[in-house]
């Protein structure tokens, strides 16, 4: 991986740069080759799922680019509809086979749909598909820390990782403690919240000013500061750069401060409480 981009391990020992790129709504054609720009500009991290029915575009744009698989971490995510252990067990390698690839090195639960109640019979089909080599990494996405406490209660294996909602107007701090008491690595999900409400924040403006950044690097270097991973997406190859580079400066604690005090009780962007919200 880009040897400019600090690293983190995860507590199984797999080592994932500090961020990554998010392809949601990037297929066909166009799509593979936005994803193949991400990877040539630098990023290793590629973040896709099942329901985003781009596999078998993340899967090209791997092929289209000159860095090798071994170098590159390629996430997918198991759908709500294929929770119970046969389905989920098939799914993993129906995730497979749209990428081609032989295996994927994080696979997560994309969300614990606790009504239907079938999240734990979901983990247990990706701890056995990481025993048979399928997945290098196991997690999950938007699991409140019920979830995962049961998940370790009645599996005794934890997440690598929770992906969750995460940006300056819900910073989950109660979920990041939780997290890191359990040594859980956050991602951040539409980390800078697919709004222009916060590109046109005058605290993060001014701090961006000050930095001589834009509003989008500042976001997303509060996110690494908070020790979460981003996973912004871009189209366009200006915006891949732009968003990557953000290594070269730091906030302070003070500003650090003034974005955290930007959260709002709950603000989700779409009322997706994973305590109620399920997706299929």
């Amino acid at each position: 991986m880009s040897k400019s981009i600090p690293e983190i391990t995860l507590n199984d020992g797999l080592v994932l740069p500090t961020i990554g790129f998010g392809t949601y709504k990037l297929n066909g054609n166009e799509g593979a080759n936005a994803i193949k720009s991400a990877i040539d500009v630098g990023y290793r991290l590629i973040d896709s799922a099942y329901n985003y029915e781009n596999e078998g575009t993340v899967g090209e744009a791997v092929r289209r680019s000159s860095v090798p698989r071994q170098e590159l971490i390629i996430t997918s995510k198991l759908p709500g509809r294929y929770h119970t252990y046969d389905k989920a067990v098939t799914t993993i390698q129906e995730s497979l086979y749209r990428a081609n690839l032989d295996y994927y090195d994080l696979y997560l639960i994309h969300w614990p749909n606790p009504k239907q109640d079938h999240y734990v019979e979901a983990w247990q089909a990706l701890i056995d598909a990481k025993k048979w080599g399928f997945i290098r990494s196991i997690g999950v996405c938007n699991f409140l820390p019920e979830h995962i406490e049961r998940l370790e209660k009645e599996t005794g294996v934890l997440p690598s990782i929770n992906q969750i909602e995460l940006h300056p107007f819900f910073n989950q701090e109660s979920q990041r403690t939780f997290h890191q008491e359990k040594n859980i690595i956050t991602e951040s999900w539409s980390p800078i919240a697919r709004a222009n409400l916060l590109l046109e924040n005058e605290t993060i403006k001014q701090i961006a000013e000050q930095h001589n950044k834009t509003v989008s690097q500042v976001i997303l270097r509060w996110h690494v500061q908070l020790g979460a991973i981003p996973i912004p997406k871009s189209a366009s190859p200006i915006r891949q750069l732009e968003n990557i580079s953000i290594f070269d400066f730091s906030l302070d604690d003070a500003e650090m401060k003034r974005i955290n005090e930007l959260t709002q009780p709950d603000g989700r962007m779409k009322n997706q409480d994973p305590a109620t919200y399920e997706e299929f």
